[in-house]
């Protein structure tokens, strides 16, 4: 999964989707797992980042990552990596 080209992410966690005008405030959290989307990292790779860097449980991580991506699907901001 990627997040779209058409979305803008500034450094402070502000995303503006210039097709629909919805924008949105992420929490630091947030906002690094998405410049790691940014930056083409998977979810292995981004789970070791935020793993390494905050105090939380795979668990944790895991639910939180799963939420944190169906809400980005639902406003159409990531897009699937195509399976060959």
């Amino acid at each position: 999964m990627k997040l779209k080209k058409k979305i803008a992410v500034s450094e402070t966690g502000f995303i503006f989707d210039p097709t629909t005008g919805d924008s949105f405030s992420l929490n630091p959290t947030a906002a690094e797992i998405l410049n790691l989307l940014k930056d083409g990292k998977n979810e292995k790779e981004i789970k070791k980042v935020i793993m390494e860097g905050y105090n939380v449980d795979e668990s944790t991580f895991e639910r939180s990552f799963l939420d944190f991506m169906a809400m980005l699907r639902l406003y159409n901001m990531i897009e699937e990596d195509e399976k060959n």
